[in-house]
């Protein structure tokens, strides 16, 4: 008997997630931990591993498109078997009118309209359905090119494009209409698209953006951020880096020694372990590092866990394997959360310096720029040395100034004291 495979829940809280790539196709006979699918939600790509054995009898689900976790995706049994879809016990997003304002990932359409849904009722992807409202652009008499004539992003960037749709308030698909407004407020509704410069393009949001910009935004609205500077001289640790990568196989570089730098003040600053939470405070038992990650379209924070346990070189190794996985859409749900602080290094672009975004529930973030001749005064002599500049950003709630201060302090002494480092 053939078992529907259906749309996990790969995050926490997603309730809406994208097949990016199928690594399966029919016929294909896969087992229990092989890598299945791609699968995009609001905030990272995750590699999906099939929890069933058998042979793929059919891919339900598009490459591109959008369902409701719980949804089915494709079909798994016997060879030579005839597949059947168990539908979910509530309908999927592919084939009921969608509800949920939840972000969904962009949708690649098929080339050719499908035909309309029955009975006049538009099936609308909650995307769409949001970006429609949110321009004041109706989608009355569009013909949708989704499955079953769903209105899919495709469709919705085909009608700005045209000029379309653009003075009318939207309702959403299956929404009560909405108490008439005046012209003038549903010109305003019709925002950016309508007021766009010639030749600019409106670009729609990918789910990586938007989630970046939700997410930063209740940061710094709801976490009372504080920020302390200091200048480190960073001779010494070049000149360890150095030695340390003669005739290594694997070169460490300047932020691992930067990230086993930030794990040692913690050691030495234990109370500052800790995070927010409205129950209580969190003492964490080990240091997990977030290491943010830039991408095409955004950044990810993969987190490093018990980063003080581990060597300068194995810790170099797993933010080398972090970041690569990041960037190929290959990291686990767990690898991108938790964590009580995280490092954010630009200082590879020449950047001096600058203030992170603490990202949530983290208690801090450290900015880190580049290293840089300048003058330095030591004992009361002045000479040129190589100095790097970082910022603190903490959150008040969990830090104090004075507790910050020190923490900030010990991570000064261990960089300005590299042997400390590998300690």
């Amino acid at each position: 008997m053939s078992t529907t495979i259906r749309m996990p829940e790969v995050l926490a809280n997603v309730t809406e997630a994208a097949v990016q790539k199928w690594l399966v196709a029919p016929g294909d006979t896969i087992e229990v931990g092989q890598p299945f699918a791609e699968i995009e939600t609001e905030k990272a790509v995750v590699e999906y591993t099939a929890e069933t054995a058998g042979t793929v009898l059919e891919l339900v689900v598009a490459e591109g498109d959008s369902v409701d976790v719980g949804a089915p995706i494709a079909v798994v049994g016997e060879a030579g078997e005839t597949p059947t879809v168990e539908e979910a016990p509530a309908a999927s997003a592919a084939s009921a009118p969608a509800t949920s304002d939840a972000p969904s990932a962009p949708v690649e359409a098929p080339s050719a309209p499908a035909p309309a849904s029955s009975g006049g009722r538009q099936f609308v992807s909650p995307l769409v359905r949001r970006l429609a409202r949110e321009k004041g652009i109706s989608l009355d008499g569009v013909q949708g090119s989704g499955p079953d004539g769903r209105i899919v992003r495709k469709d919705l960037e085909a009608l700005i494009a045209s000029g379309g749709g653009q003075s009318a308030v939207a309702t959403g698909a299956g929404d009560a209409p909405r108490a008439s407004a005046p012209a003038s407020s549903a010109s305003t509704a019709s925002g950016a698209a309508a007021a766009l410069p010639e030749g600019a393009e409106l670009v729609p949001h990918s789910r990586m953006r938007a989630t970046i910009a939700r997410r930063l935004t209740e940061s710094k609205n709801q976490v009372p951020h504080f920020y302390l500077e200091a200048e480190c001289r960073v001779d010494a640790l070049l000149d360890l880096r150095k030695r340390l990568n003669e005739g290594a196989a694997s070169k460490i570089s300047v932020n691992d020694l930067v990230v086993k730098a930030v794990a040692g003040a913690f050691l030495d600053v234990p109370e500052a372990n800790r995070t927010w939470s409205d129950e209580g405070m969190v003492r964490h038992a080990t240091v997990d590092v977030g290491i943010a990650v830039s991408l095409d379209d955004g950044l990810v924070v993969p987190v490093v866990r018990g980063a003080e346990a581990l060597s300068v070189s194995a810790l170099g190794r797993s933010i080398a394997d972090l970041a690569t996985r990041a960037r190929g859409g290959g990291l686990k749900p767990d690898e991108m959360q938790g964590g009580s602080f995280s490092v954010s290094n630009l200082g590879m672009f020449g950047t001096q310096s600058f203030s992170a975004i603490i990202n949530p529930p983290q208690a801090g973030i450290l900015a880190v720029g580049a290293a840089r001749q300048a003058p330095v005064v030591v004992d009361g002599a002045l000479e040129l040395g190589t100095v790097m500049a970082v910022t603190l950003s903490a959150d008040h709630r969990a830090w104090d100034g004075a507790l910050a201060a020190r923490w900030l302090a010990a991570f000064v002494a261990r960089i300005e004291n590299p042997l400390t480092i590998l300690a």
